[in-house]
């Protein structure tokens, strides 16, 4: 039984979906006017492994994740760069799909991008004005009236009358209420622009998520995610329009994921202290990257650190050596361990539990790889089978455990080394068998003799 945690009622619920075994989820996705950062990437992968679990779980998952491809940043960039907004865009969202490959993202069922809804904006904010939730001051510019909406806060817990302390109008804005957003932003000399009943000019950010949403899974759906700095002010007005427009109450549950912090803050551009996801995979394998991400609860914060990333490498190495020599067969056994990783799992998706769970999958795949090579396997197919619901250990363990050995060593030379060697202590030659394992070792090769042969793989 599936327990999640909603951040609306700030408690776990027992997961029901609205209708059947269908599940619709949405995900608040990126911003495309750069490359993404490593912050990016643990949302990209905290609801990958949401989808993952839904899925296995028999759930019949319809996953939206939204692009954002008109905002202030990306017309500032595009200016900057001197090139149109649509294709600083194009590139962007290539990039991010690049990222999301190399960290074995499944791509969402849906991509929906705020540009191509730009119809169905407009048909919203009239309904709002027609209601009386949203005016149009004649400046171009149309308001959401935040004071009427009698929910406003529900998700965040902010009180109205205190976010009305220290708020203020800028001299160029027509709001009536210092708490009122834009909906629709009249146009601005160089920027692109849209017609509408209310001139000409571009949505504003909340509205977009909104109308996506609700176009691709309806007034009312089962999840929506994002990270936890979007719960205010982005999706507590999500929340206002889209429920003040239907009438109904908008998503079911809410997820947020943690940040990615460094020194303490939240890794971010604003900040300047990110790191981009394709910089990260410059120095470590993509499934290092994507362990550190998974192995800590989605709704927790992650202090990015080489530490961290040290010590995600060595959990992996320690996987893959335990299926290291064992042969691709299907899982066999071990359904203690399935079900111990289930309980987790369904524990409002309890990753750093299900990991302890692979980790004694391992002692007991050791254990047993010497006397009963045969249940071994079994368990080491049942060890790539939970490590694949986490997106992780589906490589050839040399390949993972050699990874990076390209430009730093040539392999052939390795290998033609290896077997001087155990041709040295075949004939009982121990001299020349230390002198080339010293060689190896001074190249940065790690031998590791056993049964089956001798392997080896780099040094740390």
């Amino acid at each position: 039984m599936l327990t999640i945690y909603n951040t609306l009622s700030k408690t776990k619920e027992v997961f029901k979906p609205l209708e059947g075994n269908k599940v619709r989820m949405y995900v608040c996705g990126m911003t495309v006017y750069d490359f993404c950062h490593l912050g990016h990437g643990r949302s990209m992968v905290a609801f990958d492994l949401v989808t993952r679990w839904l899925r296995y779980s028999g759930y019949d998952l319809t996953y939206v994740r939204n692009i954002t491809d008109i905002d202030d940043k990306i017309i500032n960039r595009a200016n900057e760069n001197g090139e149109s907004f649509d294709a600083l865009t194009a590139r962007m969202i290539d990039a991010m799909h690049e990222d999301e490959r190399r960290l074995n993202i499944l791509p969402p069922d849906q991509e929906p991008r705020a540009t191509d809804h730009i119809a169905g904006m407009h048909a919203m904010i009239q309904t709002l004005i027609d209601k009386g939730y949203a005016y149009a001051p004649g400046n171009g510019d149309v308001y959401y009236r935040v004071g009427k909406f009698v929910g406003y806060g529900k998700l965040s817990r902010k009180k109205i009358e205190d976010l009305r302390i220290g708020a203020r109008i800028e001299v160029d804005e027509a709001k009536q209420d210092p708490l009122d957003f834009v909906l629709w932003k009249g146009v601005k000399p160089g920027e692109p622009s849209w017609e509408s009943p209310w001139g000409a000019g571009r949505p504003g950010w909340h509205i977009e998520c909104s109308v996506m949403s609700t176009c691709c899974l309806g007034e009312s759906f089962d999840i929506h995610g994002g990270g936890n700095d979007l719960e205010f002010p982005h999706h507590e007005n999500e929340i206002a329009q889209s429920e003040a427009a239907t009438g109904k109450q908008y998503a079911n549950s809410w997820m947020h994921c943690g940040m990615i912090r460094i020194n303490g803050e939240k890794m971010s551009k604003s900040l300047n202290n990110f790191f981009t996801i394709r910089d990260v995979l410059d120095k470590y394998h993509p499934e290092v990257v994507r362990y550190l991400l998974v192995s800590s609860h989605y709704r927790s914060s992650i202090n990015y650190s080489e530490d961290s990333l040290r010590e995600s490498k060595g959990a992996l190495e320690r996987f893959y050596h335990a299926l290291r020599g064992l042969p691709r067969v299907a899982a066999a056994g071990g359904e203690e361990y399935v079900e111990r990783f289930t309980a987790a799992m369904n524990d409002d998706f309890g990753t750093p539990e299900a990991c302890a769970v692979l980790f004694d999958l391992v002692r007991e795949i050791n254990r047993l790889r010497e006397n009963d090579p045969q249940a071994a396997a079994g368990l080491a197919g049942r060890l790539r089978e939970l490590g694949d619901l986490l997106g992780v250990l589906q490589l050839e363990a040399d390949d993972f455990l050699r990874a990076g050995a390209e430009g730093k060593v040539d392999a052939s030379e390795v290998e033609a080394l290896i077997q001087a060697r155990l041709q040295a202590r075949t004939d009982k030659n121990w001299a020349e068998s230390d002198r080339i394992r010293d060689q190896l070792t001074a190249m940065g090769v790690v031998l590791e003799d056993g049964k089956g042969g001798t392997t080896w793989r780099l040094a740390d």
